[in-house]
């Protein structure tokens, strides 16, 4: 039976519309643009997070003792797709402590939450769109692989929600999320931990 115009009209619109699809989503993949991820249940509304929310989460104001875990610096620039600085922008990061406890009512796990340790922080980028954090390299979470998860804002408008992974974990490959990047997009979001004067340090430069 022969199709009617209207019907061969509609099939190459889909087609065109696939095709246009594949193509943008080639296009931003080879653009080096930061892959998203799921936010996750954990993400703290602002009630829930500790009062001297910072770039350090590693200090707790009031507390002698710091959070412990091994303490990193995680560091990098976030620009546009040309490589523009986006500066002013509001990054922020979030993840469990050493013991794999989120500061979340929502994680009921008969787990001592450390008190040492912020959980939530947050940086404004310098006019080089660089940002810094200090904090500890992310500890296992049960069912995930370790990862730290980032939320990048202009104002209140959400620009990207991404993880971080730590590069070379043997749980990468079992991990859900992660199994769904490419290999260029899992090296733009593992962490490589470097040793400094300063202690262990990683970049991460985040493409919105």
């Amino acid at each position: 039976m022969k199709a009617s115009k209207s019907t061969r009209r509609n099939l190459l619109t889909g087609l065109a519309a696939l095709a246009g699809g594949i193509f943008f989503w080639r296009r931003a993949d080879a653009a080096g643009l930061t892959p998203r991820a799921a936010e996750g249940p954990f993400y703290p509304t602002p009630s829930m997070r500790m009062p001297d929310v910072d770039n350090d989460l590693v200090k707790v104001t009031g507390l002698v003792e710091e959070a412990g875990g091994e303490v990193i610096t995680l560091r990098g620039r976030i620009t546009d797709r040309n490589g523009t600085p986006r500066s002013g922008h509001r990054i922020e990061i979030w993840q469990c402590d050493l013991n794999g406890k989120y500061l979340h009512p929502g994680d009921g796990r008969n787990v001592a939450y450390d008190k040492g340790f912020q959980g939530f922080g947050h940086d404004i980028t310098d006019e080089d769109g660089r940002y810094s954090f200090r904090t500890i390299k992310p500890g296992k979470y049960p069912g995930r692989t370790p990862h730290i998860h980032v939320k990048v804002l202009d104002g209140d408008t959400e620009l990207l929600t991404t993880q971080f992974y730590l590069a070379g974990e043997p749980e990468n490959k079992r991990d859900s999320l992660y199994r769904r990047l490419s290999d260029e997009q899992a090296e733009s979001v593992s962490m490589v931990f470097v040793k400094t004067d300063s202690g262990t340090e990683t970049e991460i430069n985040v493409q919105v």
